[in-house]
């Protein structure tokens, strides 16, 4: 499933080809919106939030979309077939004279009131690449927040990592309740980024601001360069570039929403103090 950065490139690819501009044509091609005209309303800008994207228009209302596992946006030239959107796997198309988004595979649709977007993602934890998640600083976006933090977004995190007691920290980094915007690349890689194997308990992670900062600071080279690390991801059974162990991978969480993990046994110990 697309990430964090994933999403972060998607919400800045669409914000360069519609932000600003008026819809001279939109097609949902989604059960519950398909009656929904957005033809002639204005963007806004594309707001990501974890692995939501949320498009939001002058008339107050909101284009939310989840790309699941296929999903995906593609920005064509408007004046090109391709543009025509005709494939069964399209689920969206918006355009303006020049561009046209169109959304393939799309896992989620819905239109919302803007003023009601929390009633979508509230049950999620703070997105880890806001900018006000941390000190460093982060990547600004149009409009109202989606989630209105009384704190800092990691010490929401923090709050929220602590009640998940003896529960892995692989399955607490991938709990999108906690923080969002980590998937199976970047809990693999910021666990070894510290150290820790994937199956300590969330309690007994000592540094575990550090284990987010770390994941925040992979996640934010990904979005500048469009290459995620790996380290020890997909890398199994290859030397690890710290030790020279070979890596391994394992499962994390339980059916249907089990994860595979990588790790090194060399530099992620099992029970590190």
């Amino acid at each position: 499933m697309p990430e964090g950065d994933v999403l972060r490139r998607t919400a800045a690819h669409l914000d360069r080809a519609l932000a600003g501009h008026r819809l001279l044509r939109a097609d949902l091609r989604w059960p519950t919106a398909a009656t929904v005209d957005l033809t002639g309303r204005t963007v806004l800008g594309t707001r990501p939030y974890g692995k939501h994207l949320l498009t939001r228009f002058d008339d107050g209302r909101t284009l939310h979309t989840h790309l699941r596992m296929d999903g995906t946006w593609r920005i064509v030239p408007t004046s090109e077939r391709r543009a025509a959107a005709r494939s069964p796997q399209v689920r969206a198309v918006l355009g303006d004279s020049r561009w046209t988004a169109v959304g393939y595979l799309l896992g989620m649709l819905d239109v919302v009131p803007t003023s009601t977007e929390r009633s979508l993602l509230g049950h999620l934890g703070p997105d880890v690449l806001d900018g006000d998640f941390d000190a460093t600083p982060g990547v600004p976006w149009a409009g109202p927040p989606v989630l209105d933090l009384p704190t800092p977004g990691i010490d929401e995190a923090l709050r929220r990592w602590a009640a998940q007691g003896e529960r892995p920290v692989a399955e607490v980094l991938l709990d999108q309740r906690v923080v969002v915007g980590i998937g199976t690349i970047f809990m693999a890689e910021s666990l070894f980024a510290r150290g820790w194997w994937p199956w300590a308990p969330a309690a007994a992670v000592t540094d575990a601001d550090e284990v987010l900062r770390a994941a925040r600071a992979l996640l934010r080279t990904s979005v500048a360069t469009g290459r995620p690390p790996a380290s020890v991801y997909g890398r199994e059974g290859r030397s690890c570039p710290r030790c020279g162990a070979r890596v391994a991978r394992g499962d994390v969480g339980s059916p249907p929403t089990q994860r595979q993990a990588y790790w090194c046994p060399g530099c992620q110990v099992r029970g590190r103090a």
